[in-house]
């Protein structure tokens, strides 16, 4: 029954040469960690889980809030007030009941970040902050695991890989955590909603090539300025 499942569910994509069942087979074998349920954990989520990631796991510890439902979307006026990892948990397994879902209703620290990733094969960064976004690369690079990178502010937004088959991580292209002072945020500067669709949507393919092994972004950052349609590919 399984088999008629996935060919019924997924067979859009595995019409691709490039997945057919072999490659959705990796994708269900796949356990890929969400750090973030929020503008850009909402749309990755969505998007591996309706892929059919058989194991996914995600990292948050914030409440829903109204000002978050322009642009997170798996939330409603009726979850405000609730918190995002088992609301986001519940949506996902709406989405598609045939795959795993792993909540970790926590913040990601020093302490508790080796034991949270350690399982998972490839980690999404979606969050907002450079203290997590340097903690998450760090223990990825430790525990040597590919890191798909990502962040957004007003129209712009970056993508990355990250550590992957000996690539470079973030370290490599931004050696030291910024004052977070000097730093611009979304809190304060604002953000159109759908450019974290937009970037988390990108961030979710590629994860599934990398799940796939397809052709990926290499020692490359993708810097798209979503009011001008320029895009740039910087290599480091």
């Amino acid at each position: 029954m399984s088999i008629i499942q996935d060919f019924l569910r997924y067979n859009r994509q595995m019409m691709l040469p490039e997945i057919g069942d072999i490659g959705q087979d990796k994708i269900k074998q796949a356990k890929v960690l969400v750090i973030g349920a929020g503008g850009l954990g909402c749309p990755i989520l969505q998007y591996l889980a309706t892929a059919g990631v058989g194991t996914i796991g995600i990292v948050d510890f914030d409440l829903i809030e109204i000002h978050n439902l322009h642009r997170q979307i798996l939330y409603t006026e009726d979850t405000i007030g609730q918190a995002k990892t088992p609301t986001a948990k519940a949506v996902v397994k709406k989405l598609n009941p045939l795959i795993t879902v792993i909540p970790f209703e926590e913040k990601l620290t020093p302490e508790n970040a080796i034991n949270i990733i350690h399982d998972f094969d490839i980690v999404v960064d979606g969050s907002d902050n450079f203290r997590t976004r340097y903690l998450v690369n760090d223990t990825c690079v430790s525990l040597n695991k590919t890191l798909v990178y990502g962040s957004i502010l007003k129209f712009e937004g970056q993508v990355a890989v990250f550590n992957h088959n000996g690539s470079k991580n973030l370290r490599d292209l931004f050696p030291e955590m910024p004052n977070p002072k000097d730093v611009p945020n979304c809190n304060l500067n604002g953000v159109l909603g759908t450019l974290p669709g937009i970037i988390g949507t990108m961030m979710a393919h590629e994860t599934l090539k990398l799940i796939l092994n397809l052709p990926t972004l290499n020692n490359e950052l993708i810097l798209y300025n979503t009011l001008t349609w320029d895009f740039t590919k910087l290599n480091f």
